[in-house]
């Protein structure tokens, strides 16, 4: 009874916000009272909901000051050079701003933290989006797929979960993995020219119907920034960039704790920009609505994690599908771990997947002389849409950043990620890192 309110809530979770009949923010906090309720778990329910906002409240710090320290620095113009340049570079054209995006994101991913890479690469290009009036969602969606690739470096987190979860060298599971990435990477960089050839038509047939309306074409190939400009600070840029290169290596080498050092990253920055303080209370009332939407989102998401693992709902729903995987498909287990990986690294939490039910695909694959590696290598398939999951807290940065709504996001995203997913196994799958049949 317990797998069938597991997956109810998850169904309904995802039906309520893709049709757009709550917000994430009242589904994420209604759904899971809602169900919990119905399970008979009402009385520990709070409990349950203190525990998951008090897992996720350092995120939920660590997001809203680095979301105010950035909208300083876009405030006091530290890209505004950068941007500039590249509006000079790319002459108004989408598919090589898009491709850029591309390549920067891939790039920054290389530390293997998806936050830098989201606030790297949002804080550099938005601007220039804006300049050229291209959808802030492409944005969005090319740098979480360039995420989606890196993800599976052995700092950014799921292989090194996978190898430690199933007693595996981390190198036996990461190595034989680079060809898929090496074509996923390319297939990024073929999206992000996709998108960016449809941007390119998008903005021409605008232009067609603004020049009807006695508006220049000519004014998409030089744009002028729409921004206010009033905030700038030009004459601080360097000890601007100096503070900033400072924070991304402390981030880094993990001098302190990440809330911490957003923190007092932003009390400097504040102070650096904007020191009296009727223009701090104007810079935090400017942004005040990107804060509260993605802190906000962090916190709902406590609750509905926190009642999911308390409610043991998590653990029903791994054992439900293990156990409805039939023996004609033993085998092929490989296989079944990698399309697994998909859904449920998108419904649960990495540590879930890859401490709680990989260790049991694993152990009946070896039956079919499947090794640990093979299945560590098979359950990566799926970290494509893993970020695009509502459980993962650098994804509302990403959408905090660019200012879309997360659902537009993922209903924009989701193609794209589960292709990218397809790609992988299907590499995966002919150089042989991940058997077809034990």
């Amino acid at each position: 009874m317990l797998t069938i309110w597991a997956y109810s809530m998850v169904v309904l979770f995802m039906a309520l916000i893709m049709t757009k009949r709550l917000s994430p923010l009242t589904a994420l906090i209604l759904v899971p009272m809602g169900v919990g309720i119905a399970a008979g778990f009402g009385p520990s329910l709070g409990e349950m909901m203190i525990a998951g906002i008090g897992k996720l409240a350092p995120t939920g710090v660590m997001l809203m000051f680095a979301i105010l320290y950035f909208a300083v620095m876009i405030d006091a113009g530290l890209f505004a050079p950068f941007v500039a340049r590249l509006v000079a570079i790319v002459h108004g054209d989408p598919v090589k701003v898009v491709v850029g995006t591309a390549v920067l994101a891939l790039l920054v991913s290389l530390d293997g933290d998806g936050s830098t890479t989201y606030m790297i690469t949002t804080a550099a290009m938005l601007p220039l989006y804006r300049a050229l009036h291209i959808r802030p969602l492409v944005l969005a969606c090319v740098t979480m797929l360039a995420g989606g690739v890196m993800n599976i470096l052995p700092w950014g987190g799921p292989t090194a979960r996978a190898a430690s979860a199933l007693g595996v060298d981390v190198s036996d599971v990461f190595v034989p993995m680079l060809p898929a990435m090496a074509v996923g990477v390319v297939w990024v960089l073929f999206v992000s020219y996709r998108l960016g050839v449809a941007e390119r038509v998008r903005l021409s047939q605008a232009a067609a119907r603004n020049h009807a309306d006695g508006v220049l074409e000519e004014e998409l190939a030089n744009p002028g920034y729409e921004e206010d400009t009033s905030h700038r600070r030009p004459d601080r840029l360097l000890v601007n960039a100096l503070l900033t290169g400072v924070l991304l290596a402390a981030l880094v080498m993990a001098v302190l704790p990440l809330p911490v050092l957003f923190m007092l990253g932003f009390a400097v920055a504040v102070l650096v920009n904007y020191p009296s303080i009727e223009q701090q209370k104007a810079l935090l009332s400017r942004h005040a609505g990107n804060v509260l939407a993605v802190v906000g989102l962090i916190f709902a998401a406590g609750v509905f994690t926190g009642i999911l693992s308390g409610t043991k709902m998590v653990d029903a729903m791994a054992g439900s599908v293990i156990n409805l995987v039939p023996p004609a498909l033993g085998p092929y287990l490989a296989v079944v771990t990698g399309v697994l990986s998909v859904p449920f690294t998108f419904f649960i939490s990495n540590d879930a997947f890859y401490f709680g039910v990989l260790p049991i695909l694993a152990k009946a694959g070896e039956a079919y002389g499947i090794t640990a590696a093979e299945m560590a290598r098979a359950s990566l398939i799926g970290q494509p849409v893993h970020l695009l999951s509502p459980l993962v807290p650098s994804t509302f940065l990403l959408v905090g950043l660019a200012g879309v709504d997360f659902d537009d996001h993922q209903r924009f995203t989701l193609k794209w990620a589960l292709l990218s997913a397809l790609v992988l196994l299907t590499v995966s799958l002919l150089v042989a890192v991940v058997p077809l049949v034990g």
